[in-house]
């Protein structure tokens, strides 16, 4: 099995075997790990990925869920529920990981 996993407007994941046919659809963004590129289907992958890095999860307020970096005053906030993750979520784990991961089009 061939493809990416992309992620739909509805949060959904599903795999596209052929994903520039679909390119100009409207599914939206794909985060990406350079490293592996692999595609973020869940935050526990995603988790993993910052966990590798240094980032440590943060609980200071429960309806989020958030990572810091002890060496910086970063924050990431990510809504609980992954199927609001969003394009703005994505970017901004991209400022705060420089060179670690990309937003790619669907």
């Amino acid at each position: 099995m061939s493809g990416v996993w992309m992620f739909q407007q509805n949060g959904v994941v599903r795999l596209v075997e052929n994903p520039k046919a679909e390119s100009n659809s409207k599914h939206g963004k794909v985060l990406v790990h350079l490293a592996s590129n692999e595609v973020i289907t869940s935050y526990s992958v995603l988790e993993r990925k910052l966990m590798a890095l240094g980032w440590e999860r943060y609980y200071d307020d429960p309806s989020l869920i958030q990572y810091h970096m002890r060496s910086s005053i970063d924050l990431i906030s990510l809504p609980k529920d992954f199927s609001k993750f969003r394009s703005i979520h994505m970017y901004d784990i991209v400022v705060k990981t420089r060179n670690v991961f990309l937003v790619k089009d669907m």
